[in-house]
């Protein structure tokens, strides 16, 4: 095939991804772009949560207590997590009596965030509602039952030859490459916007389309990451764990023997489950943890697990703990492809509009050697 016949078949593929994919990818990337932000959206829409008067602490214990007030019967505590940063508040999440039925799929969660320095609940929600959970819902499925995931990871394989052709396409014909960086190569602004924001997107492009794609296909990957499957927190048979009903140590003996092995401020308890039936301590400054058995209260220091492959993909996704200027350009890489999808339907209006005129000028000339 000539360099001419390989552009036009990238063109064809690049546009009909563009027009095919336009209105799922628009909320894709809205939505993946507020993701970034999360915790930033989640103050600004529930201020209540973060209205706390102190950075004084109570006991652990007594979060524990007026989380259980809001509770329903059979719901069970799933860890406590005290303020990460001052002003912030105490979180309590506990599975809900309805992940008695089990399944594969993350379980019904309620989370409550309290007031450190008074035990005061400030406020409480459920793991499915909240316009964040449905943020989250339309990036990871589109709100598509059943195979919702998997229809985003093909999105996200479709938008990988999109970047990679639209790379090929934004290449000058003619002349170095550096004259692809022009911002005048058309007319239309529309046009100079999707060639340039193109340009500077695609690499970034690539990798969230990647990632994605990964974290939609967890199965496909699996022997590259030593999972089941995939999918971590999840044991043999697909199932999730799920915390003790009734741990045999309380929660105060869980602590004081977790400090006799390693002293230092507590940050985060996590309950033991029926997978794993110990405790597991967080401590302020150590990226070590301590494990308390739950059966015989045996206590010990446990390094710091080794991060799977599955947890480093979803976190490039996500931009979780990767700095500031990555979390910049993943917010871009969420919002410049809508602006691609918009962009790239008008040029393809345009452009049914200029050869609807060119067949028409035709059809005039034959007509005009016809009658002569």
């Amino acid at each position: 095939m000539s360099k001419i016949g390989m552009r036009n078949a990238w063109f064809q593929v690049h546009k009909w991804i563009g027009l095919i994919l336009a209105v799922a990818i628009i909320p894709l990337s809205v939505t993946g772009a507020a993701l970034v932000w999360d915790d930033a959206l989640d103050h600004a829409l529930n201020p209540q949560r973060y209205a706390t008067s102190g950075d004084g602490l109570q006991p652990m214990q007594r979060y524990v207590a007026a989380a259980r007030g809001l509770l329903a019967p059979g719901d069970r505590i799933a860890s406590v997590a005290l303020p990460s940063a001052p002003g912030e508040p105490v979180i309590v999440v506990a599975s809900t009596a309805s992940t008695a039925k089990r399944t594969a799929a993350p379980p019904p969660r309620k989370t409550v965030w309290i007031d450190p320095a008074t035990a005061h609940v400030l406020d409480s929600a459920g793991s499915g509602g909240g316009l964040i959970r449905t943020f989250h819902m339309i990036h990871g499925s589109l709100l598509i039952p059943g195979v919702g995931r998997q229809v985003v990871g093909w999105i996200g394989v479709a938008m990988l030859l999109s970047s990679v052709s639209g790379l090929w396409l934004w290449w000058p014909t003619v002349g170095r490459w550096a004259r692809g960086l022009r911002w005048r190569r058309h007319r239309n602004t529309d046009t100079n916007l999707h060639h340039l924001l193109g340009f500077w997107i695609a690499l970034p492009l690539f990798v969230l389309s990647l990632t994605g794609a990964w974290i939609s296909f967890p199965q496909v990957f699996g022997g590259a990451q030593g999972g089941a499957g995939g999918k971590p927190g999840a044991r043999a048979g697909g199932q999730r764990p799920l915390p003790l009903a009734t741990p045999k140590l309380a929660l105060d003996a869980v602590i004081a023997r977790g400090n006799a092995v390693s002293p230092g401020a507590i940050t985060k308890v996590d309950w033991p489950t029926d997978q794993k039936p110990s405790w597991t301590l967080g401590i302020a400054h150590d990226a070590r943890a301590v494990t308390v058995a739950d059966g015989d209260g045996a206590a010990k220091v446990v390094p710091e697990p080794r991060e799977q492959l599955a947890r480093t993909m979803r976190r490039i996704h996500d931009g979780t703990r990767m700095g500031i200027v990555w979390q910049i350009v993943i917010f871009l890489g969420g919002l410049l492809p809508a602006i691609l999808a918009v962009t790239g339907i008008i040029m393809w209006w345009r452009s049914r509009g200029w050869r609807a005129q060119l067949k028409a000028r035709q059809r005039a000339r034959g007509e005009a050697v016809v009658l002569s």
